[in-house]
Order: structure tokens, then C-alpha cells, then sequence
């Protein structure tokens, strides 16, 4: 696809070109999960959700990675800029393999405690776990160069690559459905890897970088990782508490609801692919950064808007047409999920926009609101719809928190510049 667009007569940006083939990734993982729900009915999609959710959770945690290397490959040049991410590539290994062998070793654990079918899927993730970090560095490599028909085509790879495993194995093996989703997406790692670019990589590179930016580092990777640890709290924890709290039937619908919902948090990360380059780059050359957050910000609310008001009128029609009439008992319930996923997305572009700037706030109060989710599903889930409403009250509350820090932020620069 990339290279059709590449050959076309006419001139396409290539971020036009990434939003195109991002709209088709997030199109392909949801054909994926859409027809594992309808394949695998609601109870043993409940398993595949686990599955899926670790990968989310996974790509969170690897994305800490990718957005230091993305960051820095904007500032550093030459020397230090192959040192650095040589060593971005070095701490990734380490950690990676430290996380694989603990879910390995905690298999049977995870099977019980999120009463799965078999523990070996956990297993055969946590061997994928390496190769997935150290893709997320070699796509924070193309991200900061802002080489996005890179970028797309791993993306790309990734997706088609677990589309095809893992309904060729669902076909051919007759095994645990659960087994056969791990192997495909322990797959799609492997295929993910290409294009790879080892042109910057010297393991023996002996340039180390000074102490303040050794320290800038630093302060960024810690911060980016108590961000993406909020991030995994808000997107995941609903569904692995369902998980834990309800039957594996009642989960299976709850994941086709948080699946459909969520649509509009992965169209939003489009966006914050291409903002935080973007931003770092303005700041740098001393540019106005506001008008790149106000156009993120309004495409987010637009699409957010048409997603919820869909959802609204026409519940069961969505459900029947993704899901099948299986699900349609969680139907009433679409336009609540969507609404607070759409508000969450919002959110999310000011505090990656702030994250881009150096200012750290907004990531607290998104971990704030992260863990009150937690305590608030934890104290009430007699019920999906109680669930579905504390979601919805703490990104309501924590959007209007982000709102205010950013007017309270624009007065605070207006008097300084009076």
C-alpha cells in the first residue's frame, strides 16, 4: 500500500500517507478482534481479550521507549545521537527479557487469577516480550527522524502479519483458541521488527553522552514511564477487573463493548504519533507550538462527537453488524463507553502536548485519575453499566482538570509577556 502511495503521480505528504496506513492498521486489528468475537463467542473471547489486553498493556510499556528515542533523535545529532541509541537498544534488551522471564514464571498465576483456559498462552507471550521492545526503539527511530513511510510499513507488518497467523492456525490447529491467538501475535512481533534500521546501531561505541543530557534523558524516560503506567491503568484495568469480578460470559460482552468504544482512542493516537515530534521540533526552533495542540484537539472532538452520537441512535445496529446478536444485550450501554473513551482521547492530546514541552503536571493528574478509576471499579461493580459509569465520571473530571491547568498555564505566559 505504502509503495502504491509512494509511486502515485500525485504528491501526497507522507504524514497524510501515515494517517492513511495508521487508519488502515487500526482497521486491520479490528477486523481481527471482530472476527475472533464472532468466531470464538462471547466466553472464549473473554480469553482472547486477556490476551489482547496484554498486548495493549505491552505496547504501553514498550512505548516509554519509543518516545525517548523518538524525542531525543530530534535534538541529538552525530555522534551522541548513535551512542544514544545504541543504548536505547541495550537498556531495551535488558528490561524486555527481565519482563519475559517474569511472565513466564507467573504463568500459572496469571491463569488464575484471570481465569483463563490454559497458562501457556502467557508463556509464549512473555518469549515475544524482547522483540516487541525492541521494535517500539527502532519505530521511535523512524518517529523522531520523521521517516513515517518506515514507521507505516512496520506498523503494517505487524498487523497483516498477526491477521494471517492467527486465523491460519485457528484453521489448521485444533488446539486451545487461547494458545493459537498467543502464537499469532508472537508472530506479528517477529514481522514487526522489518524494516528494521540498523544503520545507527554501534554496540561498541565508546562516545557517552554529557551529564545534563544524560540527566535530560533520564528525567524524561522516568516521567514518560509513570505516563504510560497511567495510560495502562486507564485503558486496561477496566477489562482485567471485569475479567476478575464477573463471569467469563458477562467479560466476553463487556470486551466487545470497550472494543467498540474505543475506537476513537486509537484514531486519537494518530495524532499523538505525529504531535509529539512535532512539538519538540516547534520548541526547538522557538515557533508557536498551540495551533499544532488546537488542530489535534478538534479533529479528536469531531470524530468523538460522530462516534458517540452513532453509538447513541443506532446501538443495537453496531453491535449486530460487528458482533453478531450474541451481544446485543450490552447494546444500550455503547454510547456510555464511547463517551468516556472519547473524553479520556481528548485529554490525552494536552498531556502529550505537555509532555512534548517539558511540563509534567498533567501527567500527574493523569495518574491520579488513573488509580481513583481503579478504587472507584474495585468499591462499585455490582453491575457493566456501574462499571462503565465510573469511567465516565473520572475522565469527565480529569479532561475538565486539563482544561483548567492550560488556561491557568496560557494566563501565567500572557502576564509574563505583558
Amino acid at each position: 500500500m505504502i509503495a502504491v502511495l509512494k509511486q502515485s503521480k500525485f504528491k501526497i505528504a507522507t504524514e497524510h500517507i501515515f494517517m492513511l496506513s495508521a487508519l488502515i492498521v487500526n482497521g486491520g486489528n479490528y477486523l481481527y478482534n471482530l472476527i475472533l468475537g464472532r468466531v470464538l463467542g462471547p466466553e472464549k473471547f473473554a480469553d482472547a481479550a486477556i490476551i489482547i489486553t496484554f498486548l495493549l498493556v505491552l505496547s504501553f510499556l514498550a512505548m516509554t521507549f519509543q518516545l525517548v528515542t523518538a524525542k531525543f533523535a530530534v535534538i541529538f545529532e552525530g555522534n551522541t545521537y548513535t551512542s544514544f541509541i545504541s543504548k536505547m537498544y541495550k537498556g531495551a534488551l535488558v528490561i524486555s527479557l527481565l519482563l519475559g522471564m517474569l511472565i513466564i514464571y507467573f504463568s500459572t498465576n496469571l491463569q488464575s487469577v484471570f481465569k483463563t483456559s490454559s497458562s501457556a498462552m502467557f508463556v509464549i507471550f512473555g518469549i515475544g516480550v524482547p522483540f516487541y521492545f525492541l521494535m517500539s526503539v527502532n519505530r521511535g527511530v523512524f518517529q523522531g527522524n520523521k521517516e513515517l513511510l518506515s514507521l507505516s510499513g512496520t506498523y503494517q507488518m505487524e498487523m497483516i502479519s498477526r491477521l494471517i497467523l492467527t486465523f491460519t492456525f485457528l484453521y489448521l490447529l485444533k488446539i486451545e483458541s487461547s494458545v493459537i491467538i498467543a502464537l499469532g501475535v508472537l508472530g506479528s512481533f517477529l514481522f514487526g521488527l522489518f524494516p528494521f534500521k540498523t544503520k545507527n546501531i554501534s554496540f561498541k561505541n565508546t562516545i557517552q553522552l554529557s551529564e545534563s543530557q544524560t540527566k535530560a534523558v533520564r528525567s524524561f524516560f522516568i516521567i514518560t514511564v509513570f505516563y504510560e503506567l497511567t495510560q495502562i491503568i486507564i485503558n486496561n484495568s477496566d477489562i482485567l477487573l471485569v475479567k476478575h469480578y464477573f463471569t467469563s460470559y458477562d467479560a466476553g460482552l463487556y470486551a466487545s463493548l470497550a472494543l467498540i468504544g474505543r475506537v476513537v482512542y486509537f484514531i486519537a493516537w494518530m495524532f499523538v504519533m505525529i504531535l509529539l515530534p512535532v512539538v519538540v521540533k516547534l520548541k526547538k526552533e522557538g515557533k508557536p507550538t498551540k495551533p499544532v495542540l488546537f488542530k489535534y484537539v478538534s479533529y479528536i472532538g469531531v470524530i468523538t462527537s460522530m462516534i458517540i452520537v452513532v453509538c447513541f441512535l443506532f446501538p443495537k445496529e453496531v453491535i449486530t453488524l460487528l458482533f453478531g446478536d450474541g451481544y446485543l444485550e450490552v447494546s444500550n450501554l455503547l454510547w456510555k463507553y464511547a463517551l468516556a473513551t472519547g473524553v479520556f482521547a481528548i485529554s490525552n492530546i494536552f498531556t502529550y502536548y505537555y509532555l512534548s514541552l517539558d511540563k509534567y503536571l498533567p501527567v500527574v493528574f493523569s495518574g491520579l485519575f488513573g488509580i481513583a478509576q481503579i478504587g472507584l471499579i474495585v468499591q462499585f461493580h455490582n453491575s457493566i453499566n456501574q462499571v462503565i459509569m465510573m469511567q465516565v465520571y473520572v475522565m469527565t473530571f480529569l479532561l475538565v482538570l486539563q482544561l483548567l491547568y492550560f488556561l491557568v498555564t496560557e494566563r501565567k505566559n500572557k502576564n509574563l509577556n505583558v
